[in-house]
């Protein structure tokens, strides 16, 4: 049995690392992403994911840039993904994580 401190930088790393995804887990992440798309002006997080996945390492600015938001405001949404396990950042730019692209596949 292992714990963590929901949220903390821990938890989100040993959540990151781990593909090995269930229908359920598939169906809670999506259910997530589905209210966070549905609280915001425009679908977000499935288009993030894919641009994080094809646009590995590529500064903050240029990625938010090609989806018309300021970097403050595109940071806290990479910054809500990264909560769920689904991306890592790099020292500069981002990255899915095994299990956002383990997300991507099954979600399909």
């Amino acid at each position: 049995i292992s714990a963590c401190l929901v949220g903390s930088e821990m938890c989100i790393r040993d959540r990151a690392a781990d593909d090995r995804l269930s229908a359920a887990d598939v169906d809670k992440i999506t259910a997530r992403l589905d209210r966070w798309d549905a609280a915001a002006e425009t679908h977000w997080t499935r288009i993030y994911l894919e641009m994080l996945g094809a646009n590995e390492a590529v500064r903050a600015p240029d990625l938010a840039a090609r989806v018309g938001l300021d970097v403050p405001r595109f940071k806290r949404r990479v910054r809500q993904l990264k909560g769920l396990g689904l991306t890592i950042s790099l020292d500069v730019g981002y990255r899915l994580s095994p299990r956002g692209r383990a997300y991507l596949r099954l979600a399909r």
